[in-house]
């Protein structure tokens, strides 16, 4: 509590919530033509990559690899039109990785949204990805965070 009676929330750093990785695997096509073959590829690649440890002694849970594509505009838009948001010709979308308490999910937030407005930026929405926590390994629903995406207009 502080002076006045209200409750304080603290967001520390710690060190055990840090990992590593081992690097990054690229696979494009030289004109940049888009192309599934290419996205197999990859997936094959990722799938080849266990005997690196990439596994956890649950035998299910994976340290987080996976692929980098180009934004699928066809689809934010999709997205945004079904929860009757605009967005603009300029727009971001990230992937955000919450707490589970209600409480440091909601402080957040409210940090995030505080920082795209000093960037004069306008937040469109919050979107909560939706996941199966049946095809995860134990170690990894014991510790699955909220995962939200954040929609983000440039007011250019």
């Amino acid at each position: 509590m502080n002076n006045n009676g209200s409750k304080q929330i603290q967001l520390m750093h710690n060190s055990q919530d840090v990992r590593e990785n081992c690097g990054f695997g690229l696979i494009a096509h030289l004109e940049g033509e888009a192309s599934h073959k290419i996205v197999r590829t990859a997936i094959t690649s990722l799938d080849r990559m266990q005997h690196r440890g990439g596994i956890s002694a649950d035998g299910k849970t994976g340290d987080g690899c996976g692929l980098l594509i180009q934004k699928p505009d066809a689809f934010f838009r999709a997205i945004a039109e079904e929860q009757n948001w605009h967005l603009g010709k300029k727009y971001g979308v990230g992937t955000i990785f919450l707490s589970q308490d209600p409480i440091r999910a909601a402080k957040a937030k409210e940090i995030i949204q505080q920082e795209i407005e000093n960037e004069m930026l306008e937040l469109v929405g919050w979107r909560v990805m939706p996941t199966n926590k049946e095809v995860l390994g134990q170690i990894a629903a014991d510790q699955l965070p909220q995962i939200e995406q954040v929609f983000i207009n440039a007011q250019l």
